[in-house]
């Protein structure tokens, strides 16, 4: 998969895309479904923005995000997607016009010939483009346009906002059924304070800043080692959050992967939540908290072998 940046002097075997637009949080079912209305018009594309729309306007807002940059980027290749249109929104973009977009973006800037958005699609200055006028605009400026039906599971129209609800309850297999994917944390593995080594579990620590949280506790996961020698698929146990037993510390996610020796620092993983296991404990000492670790472990693998 291509990435491209930004939406001015592309080549040509970057244009002539047929593409989705969005901001994409999740890569939910609803996401997936617009994405597969834009296959059967060319080179399969996404156009998106980072950061989303929401950070740049509210910068200082609780952490909303299903998704970093990567995570979303890894997803899209999974669903094979060739061309990555990661615009940057800044005040520039958020200037401009639906027109202005339409016009200079789109057409003359990305040169699209097709483009697919979901029925509740805004855009341009203050959201005042609806995806009907992009409609309309696309027949002013040569490229097609196809609206999306919004998507739901049973009664209930599938949405991040939905999805984060459900993750913040604990309820990631719920959340998967609207995702159509585990939720996952990609990112790189940095270095923490080694405790787990010390406590003979060692952990992949990964930060989690900027992002939604899940409830705060220990999961069943799934993890994927995306660089290194030893990439590959492995099983584990993961607990998100403030590590109670140590003081007050900024929330992040630790990963025991079962039956893995190596050093993954600086290499990319990524972390997907199976089951809620427990939520976050403080124990009178250091026993305690092993025999509730050995707990989790034997948990998680029991899990994962029904999977």
């Amino acid at each position: 998969m291509q990435v491209q940046t930004h939406w001015q002097g592309l080549q040509p075997i970057a244009r002539d895309a047929s593409v989705a637009m969005g901001n994409f949080d999740g890569v939910h079912l609803g996401h997936q479904a617009v994405i597969d209305l834009a296959r059967p018009h060319g080179p399969l594309g996404i156009v998106t923005f980072e950061p989303h729309p929401r950070e740049f306007f509210a910068p200082n807002a609780p952490a909303f995000r299903l998704m970093n940059a990567e995570t979303r980027a890894n997803r899209l290749a999974k669903l094979g997607v060739e061309q990555l249109y990661q615009l940057p929104f800044n005040a520039e973009m958020a200037s401009l016009t639906p027109e202005d977009f339409a016009r200079q973006v789109l057409a003359e800037g990305l040169g699209i010939a097709h483009i697919v958005v979901g029925a509740d699609f805004c855009f341009g200055k203050g959201r005042t483009g609806k995806a009907s006028d992009l409609q309309a605009l696309g027949i002013k400026y040569d490229f097609g346009v196809t609206i999306a039906p919004l998507v739901k599971l049973g009664a209930t129209e599938i949405s991040s906002t939905a999805i984060r609800t459900a993750l913040a309850e604990g309820r990631p297999r719920e959340a998967k059924d609207m995702l159509g994917h585990w939720h996952r944390v990609d990112g790189e593995v940095i270095h923490g304070e080694k405790r787990g080594r010390e406590l003979g579990y060692p952990t992949a620590n990964m930060s989690v800043n900027g992002l939604h949280l899940p409830r705060l506790g220990v999961y069943a996961v799934k993890i994927d080692v995306l660089t290194g020698p030893q990439a590959g698929s492995y099983l584990g146990a993961s607990s998100l959050g403030v590590r109670p037993m140590f003081g007050e510390n900024t929330p992040n996610l630790e990963t025991f992967i079962f039956d893995f020796s190596g050093d993954l620092y600086g290499h990319h993983v990524s972390v997907g939540l199976i089951d809620y296991l427990r939520p976050e404990m403080k124990f009178d000492g250091l026993p305690g908290l092993l025999t509730q670790m050995a707990r989790d472990c034997d948990q998680a693998r029991e899990i994962l072998a029904a999977l």
